[in-house]
């Protein structure tokens, strides 16, 4: 068996536990998190703290968050998911008998997540930008994108590996468009 084959068993025989802990309780939680409108009040409350916080440079942070959106989303999809072609646990036909579907399985190929891909960009980006205003904020918002990351696994559709990889792409593309941001805000001089 090849590292890469014992790597893929290592992650497979993880989500097999950990998609087998599962209630009716948490069926309605995990369900709800991982619906992207559920967090709509979540986003405007952030885009309340950027508007508080940072007024003058409200429309270049909501011009930067819609950038690191799109990034985290294409890459996940378009470089990752088109490019490996892993298929989803719950689209996987040798484990698939096992795996608990807790929603619509979604598309064929799930590596990388886009939930955590895009949570963990949006969780990097907000806390460098927050951190020194708001003591607890990065807490928060590392644990939120971790709690949706974990509904994706909880719910059948990613692998351990595919959350976990999604996650360090997100989070270094928060990183870079955070630069990015910063660049921009001296070039223009509202820093």
């Amino acid at each position: 068996m090849s590292f890469i084959d014992s790597i893929k068993a290592i992650d497979t025989e993880l989500f097999l536990f950990l998609n087998s802990k599962h209630n009716s309780f948490f069926d309605f939680i995990m369900f709800w998190a991982s619906n992207k409108l559920i967090w709509i009040p979540l986003y405007i409350f952030f885009g309340y703290l950027a508007f508080k916080y940072f007024r003058r440079r409200f429309v270049l942070l909501v011009l930067s968050t819609f950038l690191l959106i799109v990034l985290t989303d294409q890459v996940s999809n378009r470089v990752f998911k088109n490019n490996f072609e892993r298929y989803r646990p719950c689209h996987n036909l040798i484990i698939q008998s096992k795996v608990h579907v807790n929603r619509e399985c979604g598309g064929m190929f799930g590596f990388i997540s886009s939930h955590a891909t895009n949570t963990f960009g949006l969780a990097m980006f907000l806390s460098l930008l927050f951190y020194k205003r708001i003591k607890y904020f990065p807490v928060f918002i590392f644990l939120w994108a971790a709690f949706i990351s974990y509904s994706r696994i909880y719910d059948g559709a990613h692998y351990p590996a595919d959350v976990s990889v999604g996650a360090l792409v997100g989070m270094s593309l928060g990183f870079i468009i955070y630069k990015w941001y910063k660049y921009i805000d001296t070039k223009l001089g509202t820093a």
